[in-house]
């Protein structure tokens, strides 16, 4: 396990907690919507004991990456930051994948990139596609998943998946993917 807290406070409280906990130098972090801030703590807590950038060129790493609400939580915040003054650094997160370039910008990522828009996290599309990209001879690893934020509501799930087996990792399958997706729903994933 690495973070706990009350989830009775709002999601941005629990967000910047998380940060601290982590104790990440990364100051560029306050300066994101709530989803990049999501998916950046996620990816953080993902690849804590990986060095991506030790392990693989920059371009041999994809981000594959999907939600329900596109960027709508951070729409609907411009759009009232419009009533008075319209916010130029929330403008630039009106973009659902902007959550994929901060996990790229962070660790220095720069092969395929994609977002989807999906009703609900789907494993046998976001099995299909990463198995698309890692079929590919340059991509040998994927960061893959779920970021999904829009009011009160929030859902992150995120993988790796590589080429080369590290440890006893099981094999990367629709079976898999679901089993993990339930198994978070329900808080019984630890680390």
């Amino acid at each position: 396990e690495l973070f706990c807290r009350d989830l009775r406070g709002s999601l941005d409280d629990f967000l910047e907690s998380a940060f601290q906990a982590l104790e990440v130098n990364y100051p560029k972090f306050y300066k994101m919507d709530a989803s990049s801030k999501l998916g950046f703590l996620a990816a953080e807590m993902l690849l804590k004991e990986i060095s991506l950038r030790a392990e693989y060129k920059p371009e041999q790493v994809a981000v594959i990456l999907s939600n329900a609400h596109a960027s709508l939580d951070t729409d609907v915040r411009y759009f009232e930051s419009m009533k008075t003054m319209a916010s130029p650094a929330l403008f630039v997160y009106t973009l659902a994948n902007i959550v994929a370039g901060e996990i790229c910008i962070r660790n220095g990522i720069k092969g395929e990139n994609a977002f989807f828009v999906w009703p609900q996290f789907d494993p046998f599309q976001m099995h299909q596609y990463v198995e698309s990209v890692m079929a590919s001879e340059k991509t040998h690893a994927c960061i893959a998943g779920w970021v999904d934020v829009m009011g009160g509501h929030h859902d992150v799930f995120l993988y790796l998946a590589e080429k080369k087996k590290r440890g006893n990792a099981p094999d990367h399958s629709v079976v898999h993917l679901q089993n993990l997706y339930h198994l978070k729903e329900y808080g019984t994933v630890n680390g």
